[in-house]
């Protein structure tokens, strides 16, 4: 039953993420996390860069991790088929329609219609995930306490390192990853050390 529903939730994912694996996202998300609760979410927020540091489609390598979370190596197989079918078939029905018509002026407009929809998708994918890394209570309230400044450190770093340097998008995951390590390891050193000086 588990493959059943991997199958079916992927294959509406895959025949409705138009514009790529970041409009995909909502769309994921609302599968995933909202109607089946598959996972939380902060997981998703894990499955997305995770996705995004694997090579491949993040559609694909987001089926294909919420399939090896839920059912295993099967539960991979069957999500990632389900991703994957409707482009394979819509793909080869498009391009022979294209080949065919590609000067009719309905099929220009049609194509220049779903950008504005396809660019919306992607800023609320974004959007979600900012909201779930700036805000401990995964929704926006300004009070101190739910803020969590490091990760809005770590944002405004990685926007400069990457818009005004041109840094790889990898590099600069990585160099977060790290720095997120070192800052916890060096807040586990001080509460530790804090800890045993209270009990003196």
């Amino acid at each position: 039953m588990i493959y059943l529903q991997l199958f079916l939730s992927f294959l509406q994912i895959g025949a409705l993420s138009f514009g790529g694996g970041y409009a995909a996202m909502p769309l994921i998300q609302e599968q995933v996390v909202t109607l089946h609760g598959w996972l939380s979410m902060e997981a998703f927020t894990d499955l997305v860069t995770i996705a995004e540091m694997t090579p491949g489609p993040i559609a694909v390598n987001s089926a294909t991790f919420v399939g090896t979370q839920i059912a295993g190596p099967g539960g991979a197989v069957v999500a990632t088929l389900g991703c994957i079918l409707p482009s394979c078939i819509i793909v080869t029905l498009l391009a022979y329609i294209y080949t065919k018509y590609r000067n009719m002026s309905l099929l220009q407009g049609t194509l220049a219609s779903l950008r504005p929809a396809v660019v919306a998708m992607i800023a609320k994918a974004g959007v979600t995930i900012l909201v779930s890394a700036f805000f401990i209570s995964g929704t926006i309230d300004l009070v101190r306490e739910n803020v969590c400044i490091r990760m809005v450190v770590f944002f405004g770093a990685a926007l400069v390192l990457l818009r005004k340097f041109k840094m790889n998008p990898i590099l600069v995951m990585v160099l977060c990853g790290v720095a997120n390590m070192i800052f916890c390891g060096v807040m586990g050193i001080c509460l530790l050390y804090t800890s045993d000086a209270a009990d003196e």
